[in-house]
């Protein structure tokens, strides 16, 4: 969601952390930018509009409101950096619904799929590692990539079942 990446690092003009960190939300923006490109313009013309009937103000208005009642400061920038993280919480949630309506996935959306998760997993260790270490905890990233990660546990289950077992396409099972 395009809506997420503008919100997540508007602090990149405000707030100096260090020349790494600039470096790398600068790297992870033109990356996202990059994505949204190909996947808007290049390959448009493999959007499923028949399959891709997920109502998205479903998502939008939650993270809106709970980012208005739930961060850390009310400035336009936390609230929106809270914005930005509630919705990254739940903006797997259009893909799951395209794959449980059509009843399969290419075997490269689920290899995707299944890094993404990974990537939310590895910031749970991150963020034990940095209370371990540093005393650090931030209760909003956290509840959020839970939520997020508990949003995969399923699709992880079918991926190692279905995918790596089976090697090849998910094919999700026929309910009864």
């Amino acid at each position: 969601m395009e809506i997420q990446i503008m919100c997540r690092y508007l602090d990149l003009f405000t707030i100096f952390i260090s020349p790494y960190n600039t470096v790398m939300k600068v790297v992870f923006l033109a990356l996202s930018y990059a994505t949204v490109y190909m996947i808007y313009m290049r390959f448009r013309n493999t959007f499923d509009s028949e399959n891709d009937s997920f109502r998205v103000e479903f998502l939008l208005v939650p993270a809106v409101c709970l980012s208005l009642l739930k961060n850390y400061k009310f400035t336009p920038v936390e609230v929106l950096w809270t914005f930005s993280i509630f919705l990254e919480s739940v903006a797997i949630l259009p893909q799951l619904f395209m794959i449980t309506k059509t009843g399969e996935a290419e075997s490269i959306t689920t290899h995707y799929l299944f890094f993404l998760g990974m990537y939310r997993a590895l910031y749970i260790a991150n963020w034990l590692w940095r209370y371990h270490t540093e005393g650090f905890f931030d209760q909003i990233a956290v509840v959020a990539g839970v939520v997020q990660t508990i949003f995969y546990c399923d699709f992880f289950y079918l991926y190692v079942t279905k995918v790596l077992r089976e090697r090849g396409k998910m094919t999700l099972p026929i309910p009864v």
